[in-house]
């Protein structure tokens, strides 16, 4: 996915933009940049992050830097934050999204004869750089900004710097969350709460969908609006973001909770046989502690992470590899698991590949059973807003292949929406088929209406694309 932070100070900001930024190396693990504005200019450093975390790379960078007005993110993708130059005068850009019609837009732009191209590797073209080629097809910038996100089927939220101020736009269904921050010195706008508050900001309000504004070290200007239909990720508070993160008003560490505690109670009429209640380390922690709480049944910790030489920003993109370390990083504490029943939440299954091989591991290690709650519905659909999951094919979904298993390739919508129902007898067989194929001794999904609920905000303001593919 990726993460982004900007700062607008009365002072020099880039120690702010340099912790804010790596605040959101959670988000994304190939490429980092940071761009600050001063009085010499735009100074910009751009850093692969897949071999060493953001503050390695960028430590040096901050001693040359210099600027009041800055732009940083982390990206799992293209490199940016990219300078332009245009009729709008020189700019950097960087944004968070999906592109679902990426190749038709730029084939439009080529055509009108009005730019071209750099071919990242791979033949794919830097979306950060088709949103900027399309905010340049008008007038003025903020035409520009809301014409490029009328243009794209998908999403993008975008920040971008010139030497008036910051620019932020949240995306039009504000499906990723744009949150600003304030303090004496100036603002800040982060995609992460938590990621501006040890710098001295605190919260001043969350971007509306589609709302667009300038920051300055003196003000937040709303330049356009918001709109009424918000969609925000459900994803955000199951998985990506961090604990103390707050979206909406609801803080990510209390939903997991709330999500435990809704399993529990549906299991609560046939109670699984576990002795103990285990998240997947880390973010199926939090749904676990809510689940043993809720249920009598005590937390342990019969695995461990080990993350000082392995954190989340050296996960390699090609997925063999990340398999390997994701096994490598997880250390089991054998006496917690000899002879023991363990109830294992994880967030999600997409795949499978790592959550099998996770319950092979605790098998070998003298589990007597392995019980699998995921703590958000069976994934179905690939995400087409934020790009959450790095499947290219929705038959990499261990829920399609076993559907396909069943009902062949060309699967119509309204059979799929019969396996998205948890009381229908097609549900209950991919049930039992991924319980089968995954080796748990049980499985049981969170239910998408519990998992709302577990949220706490209004529904309709959730997106839940990926689980029952409803737009």
């Amino acid at each position: 996915m990726g993460g982004y932070f900007a700062t607008a100070e009365k002072e020099d900001c880039v120690f702010d933009l340099y912790f804010g930024t790596d605040y959101h190396s959670h988000l994304g693990t190939r490429r980092a940049g940071m761009v600050v504005y001063g009085k010499n200019g735009f100074n910009r450093a751009i850093h692969n992050i897949e071999s060493a975390p953001f503050r390695t790379k960028f430590d040096k960078d901050t001693h040359e830097m210099e600027g009041y007005l800055g732009i940083g993110c982390i990206s799992d993708y293209e490199p940016q934050p990219l300078i332009v130059r245009s009729h709008h005068g020189t700019y950097a850009i960087t944004t968070v999204g999906k592109i679902n019609n990426a190749e038709a837009l730029s084939d439009k732009i080529i055509k009108g004869g009005s730019a071209h191209f750099m071919e990242l590797s791979g033949g794919t073209i830097n979306a950060t750089e088709l949103v900027a080629t399309l905010i340049n097809q008008k007038d003025n910038i903020i035409e520009g900004i809301q014409y490029a996100q009328q243009e794209i089927d998908g999403s993008m939220s975008i920040m971008l710097l010139t030497h008036q101020g910051v620019y932020c736009a949240r995306d039009r269904q504000g499906r990723t969350p744009v949150i600003i921050g304030k303090k004496p010195e100036g603002y800040c706008a982060s995609f992460e709460s938590f990621a501006y508050q040890n710098l001295g900001f605190t919260t001043y309000r969350e971007l509306g969908p589609g709302e667009i504004v300038i920051m300055t070290p003196e003000e937040v200007r709303t330049l356009a609006a918001p709109g009424s239909n918000m969609k925000i990720c459900t994803f955000l508070w199951v998985y990506y973001g961090y604990p103390s993160s707050v979206y909406e008003g609801m803080s990510v560490e209390q939903m997991r909770y709330n999500c435990g505690a809704k399993m529990a109670e549906r299991d609560s009429v046939n109670k699984p046989d576990a002795d103990i209640v285990a998240g997947v380390p880390d973010s199926g922690t939090a749904h676990a502690v809510g689940y043993a709480n809720a249920s009598g049944i005590p937390f342990s910790r019969p695995f461990v992470k080990y993350t000082p030489t392995w954190p989340r920003s050296f996960m390699p993109t090609i997925q063999s590899k990340r398999n390997l370390i994701a096994r490598m990083k997880l250390l089991p504490v054998h006496e917690l698991i000899d002879g023991h029943s363990i109830l294992l939440i994880d967030d999600s299954i997409v795949r499978g590949t790592q959550l099998r091989e996770t319950t092979e591991f605790l098998y070998k290690s003298g589990a007597e059973a392995v019980h699998v709650r995921p703590a958000c519905p069976p994934i179905m659909f690939g995400c087409k807003y934020i790009n959450f999951s790095r499947s290219n094919s929705e038959m990499e979904l261990i829920t399609r292949q076993v559907i396909s298993a069943q009902e062949g390739d060309n699967v119509e919508r309204s059979v799929l929406a019969d396996y998205c129902d948890p009381d229908s007898d097609r549900y209950h067989l991919m049930l039992d088929k991924i319980k089968e194929k995954m080796g748990f001794t049980s499985l049981a999904y969170n239910r998408l209406d519990d998992m709302m609920d577990a949220v706490g905000i209004d529904r309709d303001k959730l997106c839940t694309y990926c689980w029952d593919g409803r737009e």
